[in-house]
């Protein structure tokens, strides 16, 4: 098992709500899924778009130049125009803190 690192608060992400974090020089997203977080690479496999400046509809993400779509539990494609999937992250919370696994 990899380092996790903290970061944000729970409390930063609402249910629902997605936020954008840097993590070793990479932006990653975190979106709370009714209090589960996960976390999954911001850049779109098709143009780059920024996945979590998208739209979040229940474990899927719309991303916002083309409206591709990706589960954003498996990184897994569920819309075209992608045809390659997104990397998702390990997520723990311990306490307050939302901690990613470092790639």
């Amino acid at each position: 098992m990899g380092e996790f690192v903290r970061v944000a608060a729970a409390s930063e992400i609402l249910p629902g709500e997605m936020a954008i974090v840097e993590l070793d020089g990479q932006e990653i997203a975190i979106a709370n899924l009714n209090g589960e977080f996960v976390a999954f690479q911001n850049e779109c496999t098709h143009r780059g778009g920024p996945l979590g400046e998208g739209i979040l509809m229940g474990d899927v993400v719309e991303c916002p130049f083309h409206a591709g779509q990706f589960s954003v539990r498996t990184g897994e494609v569920v819309s075209a125009p992608p045809s390659e999937p997104i990397t998702t992250y390990a997520v723990q919370v311990e306490g307050h803190d939302v901690k990613v696994e470092k790639p």
